[in-house]
């Protein structure tokens, strides 16, 4: 289970505290399925990183009991003087993964060629993000959190992500944020809406899509 108890999140800015969470309250349970929707800038990656334990909360608590990734394709991990195989080395090494079982999967999966055993500081940010994905899947977790449906690559290649994620790992629960209803309603069955910094469940996705839509 992960759960959110009166989180609040926000910066310093020069014209003050900018408050991007307030007081969320959130349970996600083993294999549920869960769609935020919220509009640029309303917090959602900021929501996704505290989940994640990428961002600490201001005030609150985040407790997990189950294993989650980090967001898909987030390349913020990256050491980029190490070779994108040496990174996939020390990622195997936190998570106590098989390297020798990884390496294959991601070579085959990124299809970086030899640019695999190059430093990461040579890739574009596609390739930074391919490689990010599919580390995100060498490791197994209960959880997966996606910040907006991954758009790497050409579609043969946006489709092999989605066979990853929604179809070979389809009992894992999995915290989707995005702007796009579609996604949340293609993938999700419990929903949120994100405004103001204040998060409100809805059990249908329709009903969260007319919110949303109501916030402007």
């Amino acid at each position: 289970m992960i759960q959110l108890l009166n989180v609040n999140k926000y910066y310093h800015t020069k014209q003050g505290a900018r408050h991007i969470l307030k007081y969320i309250n959130l349970t996600i349970e083993p294999g549920q399925k869960v769609g935020i929707l919220g509009r640029n800038g309303a917090g959602k990656s900021t929501l996704i990183r505290v989940i994640g334990g990428i961002e600490n909360v201001n005030t609150g608590t985040v407790n997990r009991t189950m294993s989650v990734s980090w967001p898909l394709a987030f390349i913020g991990g990256f050491q980029a003087s190490l070779t994108g195989l040496d990174n996939l080395r020390f990622i195997c090494r936190i998570y106590n993964a098989d390297i020798e079982k990884a390496i294959p999967f991601v070579e085959d999966f990124t299809e970086l060629g030899v640019y695999f055993r190059e430093e990461v500081k040579t890739y574009s940010a596609g390739m930074r993000a391919r490689l990010a994905f599919a580390l995100s899947m060498a490791i197994e977790f209960d959880c997966y959190l996606i910040d907006e449906v991954m758009a790497v690559g050409d579609t043969r290649f946006h489709d092999k992500c989605k066979y990853e994620l929604f179809e070979k790992r389809k009992e894992r629960g999995l915290i989707l944020v995005s702007h796009q209803p579609g996604q949340i309603r293609e993938h999700c069955n419990v929903f949120y809406v994100l405004h103001d910094g204040y998060l409100k469940r809805f059990d249908d996705v329709d009903q969260a899509y007319a919110y949303y839509t109501e916030q402007g």
